[in-house]
């Protein structure tokens, strides 16, 4: 079943924190599209956002207010770009 939510969703801010390539707090994410230790693929306020390290796990989640708190070694945090023709981040990732 699909939650529809009729009211107006608050544009979300977009931010990262990155400290010691082993706490990253991430704000503005509006969905968590699938996650293990090595990715992380999140949808954004800025668009869709790929986390790439080892060891990653979710720390803390919160949709309502668009925080997510990852630790483990972050490698790479690669933002999706602005060509919507090739299907988006999963279809290239999986295309």
């Amino acid at each position: 079943m699909t939650y529809a939510d009729d009211r107006a969703r608050p544009e979300l801010g977009h931010h990262i924190i990155l400290e010691e390539r082993e706490q990253l707090v991430v704000s503005g994410v509006e969905e968590v599209e699938s996650f293990d230790e090595n990715t992380i693929l999140l949808t954004t306020a800025q668009g869709g956002l790929e986390i790439q390290g080892e060891g990653l796990h979710i720390e803390k989640l919160s949709l309502d207010g668009g925080d997510l708190k990852v630790e483990g070694r972050v490698d790479a945090l690669l933002y999706e770009t602005g060509e919507r023709g090739r299907g988006g981040l999963l279809g290239r990732l999986f295309g």
